[in-house]
């Protein structure tokens, strides 16, 4: 993995191409980030990236929490993340602190990780794709699950079982979205497509691991 941002949803939108065709966007808030720690394979075990979004009062921190802030001289954040990378070479310069859009380009491919919006308790119809039994007939069981199990040996439910349950609030990973403007000015990325997650809820922005970086003009 490669140094991403973290950032918030802020809704949809559309903007024109310069052939007029409309592309729907996703708005991402990704003003703020702010590398709060290096870790290096010597110290840490691994090298990484803590990257802190989204500014908070201190007083709503543990004190470890804000220890560990103060001592890598930053800010109170809500949301911390960590971005790897394959070796300490890798890492970005101990100088760079403050993390702007333009880490993203136009046109670049990019996946976004985010927490899908949250269905509640749901059946397994809506759950699962249940096609659902007659609904006719003198059938009560329109879209019930049927039988889950038998009386004989083992006698009891085999784990994995398609069952209701709590639906949503997935981590999920949409991958290969295109960067279609980065406005530094206004601190945001538009994002073609839509992104997992409800509006105001915080997504991870890194480099598509399945599509190259674009190539430089020379």
């Amino acid at each position: 993995m490669s140094l991403g941002l973290l950032g918030k949803k802020l809704g949809m939108t559309r903007v024109f191409n310069d052939e007029g065709v409309a592309i729907p966007v996703t708005v991402v808030d990704v003003s703020g980030n702010q590398i709060l720690q290096r870790k290096t394979s010597d110290k840490d075990g691994y090298s990484a990236v803590q990257v802190g979004f989204d500014d908070q009062k201190e007083k709503r921190l543990n004190k470890p929490e804000q220890g560990h802030v103060l001592a890598q001289g930053g800010s109170p954040k809500k949301l911390i993340n960590e971005f790897r990378f394959e070796n300490d070479e890798a890492l970005p310069a101990e100088d760079l602190k403050e993390l702007s859009p333009t880490l993203f380009e136009a046109g670049q491919w990019v996946d976004v990780i985010g927490t899908t919006k949250g269905k509640g308790f749901q059946g397994v119809v809506k759950r699962w794709g249940f096609g659902g039994l007659p609904q006719t007939h003198g059938s009560m069981m329109h879209r019930r699950p049927g039988a889950v199990g038998c009386g004989t040996t083992p006698g009891r439910i085999w784990k994995g079982r398609k069952m209701p349950g709590r639906h949503g609030n997935y981590r999920r990973t949409v991958q290969n979205l295109k960067v279609v403007q980065v406005r530094e000015d206004d601190g945001v990325l538009l994002i073609s497509g839509a992104l997992p997650g409800a509006k105001g809820g915080y997504v991870m922005v890194r480099p598509a691991i399945k599509k190259p970086l674009p190539t430089k003009a020379s």
